[in-house]
């Protein structure tokens, strides 16, 4: 079946191409009521549908600029090979944040994945996007390709230090230290910490500092075989948890650098015949939905992830009206919710 266009609906209308354009896109002011009603009509009964590419060549103009009323929200794939974000809470969690924050302020959402070096600048240009949303991006040469496009983006959960880009983010490092030092203060000396991969810059190496910071504080010597890097997913939390029961190490307690991770390290540890708290301490961190109605109920360091999510796309809304807006650099808070993974020992 043939797309219907504006002409065709024109046509049936009895009305100029121009008037159909203004009734589509709300410009009711210029159409009268009546002409208003026969091209309504028109549109129901011979289906046609918004061209949304039609609509970005149609929208208004902010300083000078088109708005299309899109972001793009890229979520890069920092580890080869990994499916989509939606395997992770925590990224439904950040985007429902988002798009709702975007939706009320009358814009869309473009989301992709990239794969590792995939670039996305392209396809911003192509869909003439308003802005853009990093989430987990490493500091890397492609963020001059961002910064050339003159695209307003905010990075989250980026170490970045140049002040082109708008940051949201946590302090992972003080996250870390507080989960560790949370360990240590009910008696754990022995403490293991399950991570995804740890690059030179990013969450997980500042998670892996903080734990550094907090043991060290302690006066305990660190000790690499405590160290498990993986993938941030439940399967590979199960695999490090059957690691830590066979290792023989007198490991009381573990911090998983993510609650994804931390969920599977509960199954794999059942699964090893060992009981949580009972046999073995573990804490998390992001506190998505899902600690809550676990069992036991996970312990985690919380960070609020809706208002990073709503931070983020208030701040680029906000830079794409303004392109002169000043560099804005959120940090949200986090703090430990204590629930029933981790026991006291003496």
């Amino acid at each position: 079946m043939a797309k219907v266009r504006m002409r065709d609906v024109a046509l049936d209308a009895g009305v100029s191409t121009m008037t159909v354009s203004h009734v589509v896109n709300g410009k009711d002011s210029q159409v009268s009521a009546e002409t208003m009603a026969r091209v309504q009509s028109s549109i129901r009964r011979l289906g046609y549908i918004r061209d949304e590419a039609a609509k970005t060549l149609g929208s208004t103009r902010v300083n000078g600029k088109r708005q299309s009323n899109l972001i793009g929200v890229l979520i890069p794939q920092t580890e080869e090979g990994k499916e989509f974000m939606f395997s992770n809470p925590f990224y439904g969690d950040f985007l429902s944040a988002v798009e709702f924050t975007a939706r009320v302020n009358g814009y869309h959402l473009l989301i992709s994945g990239t794969d590792v070096d995939q670039s996305y600048t392209e396809i911003a240009k192509a869909r003439s996007l308003d802005g853009i949303i990093i989430l987990g991006m490493l500091p890397s040469t492609d963020l001059v390709k961002y910064k050339s496009s003159q695209i307003p983006t905010v990075l989250v959960d980026c170490y970045n230090s140049d002040y082109f880009f708008h940051s949201v983010g946590i302090n992972d490092r003080l996250g870390g230290y507080m989960a560790t030092k949370y360990l240590l203060e009910k008696g754990h000396k022995r403490i293991a910490i399950v991570t995804g991969a740890v690059n030179e810059v990013g969450v997980n190496q500042m998670r892996l500092h903080g734990y550094k910071d907090a043991i060290r504080e302690a006066g305990i010597e660190f000790n690499e075989t405590l160290v498990l890097r993986g993938k941030v997913n439940h399967e590979f939390g199960l695999v490090a948890a059957e690691k830590i029961a066979r290792s023989g190490l007198s490991i009381t307690a573990v911090f998983a650098t993510a609650d994804i991770i931390a969920l599977g390290m509960l199954k794999g540890f059942r699964k090893m015949g060992l009981l949580i708290p009972d046999d073995i301490s573990v804490i998390g961190f992001d506190d998505i939905y899902m600690t809550q109605i676990c069992d036991p109920a996970l312990t985690t360091v919380k960070q609020d992830i809706t208002e990073k999510g709503k931070a983020a796309a208030e701040i680029i809304i906000a830079a794409a009206k303004d392109s002169k807006l000043t560099r804005r650099e959120i940090t949200i808070p986090v703090s430990i919710t204590e629930r029933d993974s981790v026991r006291m020992i003496n």
